[in-house]
């Protein structure tokens, strides 16, 4: 990686990741690259129950030694010093809007993409604020919320064959030393690369790109992700 898209002199080392709604498929895909990394993580759910058994399922499938559990999504976000939300769209404000104390001043990376899905494919919904990004900066004035990781193909990153994932995570926020953290946590994972990509304002594009990535995957059988040239 070059200078240029690797963040410099930051460590982030020892922190904690916890992953909302890390028993679907992207969270726990997510989860598990960053335990495979070395990082203690923990997996947050409606239910404490549910989460502590796919932590079990992930720690259990791994040969190596993984730091990885399970919790509500309350005590998740308590605990985790970077906080992801890979949540369902339909609860996503009423969510975070019930956990504004628990992540006040934490790094939070929102990585939910608005989909709606007919006859016709995928295509991006409208939101008031702009963005699931922005929903959550606004319901979350006290954390320094960022957007990140919305391309990444939850198949690739639970296949236990694929031992480099190609792909660039844009990072977007309005704290640059926060989307520094988060591309150096997207460098966590062998073959991927966090790049900057502008502030929240511009996160709408970033998430409704999804859509176009879900019709290349159907029309060509692939799991495809994005890449920036010139760096």
């Amino acid at each position: 990686m070059s200078e240029q898209s690797t963040p410099q002199g930051v460590d982030i080392a020892g922190r904690t990741i916890a992953v909302l709604g890390g028993t679907g498929d992207q969270g726990r895909g997510l989860a598990r690259r960053f335990a495979l990394a070395g990082m203690t993580v923990i997996i947050g759910s409606r239910s404490a129950d549910r989460a502590a058994s796919v932590a079990k399922e992930l720690a259990d499938a791994e040969d190596a030694s993984v730091d990885v559990r399970g919790l509500d999504n309350a005590a998740a976000a308590a605990e985790g010093d970077i906080v992801i939300v890979a949540v369902p769209w339909e609860g996503h404000r009423d969510l975070l809007a019930g956990l504004a104390d628990e992540l006040a001043d934490k790094i939070v990376v929102d990585c939910v993409n608005p989909l709606g899905f007919d006859k016709r494919g995928p295509f991006a919904l409208d939101v008031p604020e702009g963005s699931a990004a922005e929903q959550a900066a606004e319901v979350l004035p006290r954390s320094r919320v960022t957007a990140a990781f919305h391309h990444v193909s939850a198949v690739v990153l639970l296949d236990p064959e694929v031992t480099e994932v190609e792909l660039d995570v844009l990072v977007l926020g309005e704290d640059r030393a926060a989307t520094d953290v988060v591309r150096a946590l997207a460098d966590l994972i062998p073959g991927v690369r966090g790049v900057f990509g502008g502030r929240l304002r511009n996160a709408h594009q970033v998430e409704a790109l999804t859509a176009n990535l879900i019709a290349v995957n159907r029309r060509y059988k692939t799991h495809a992700g994005i890449r920036i040239t010139g760096l």
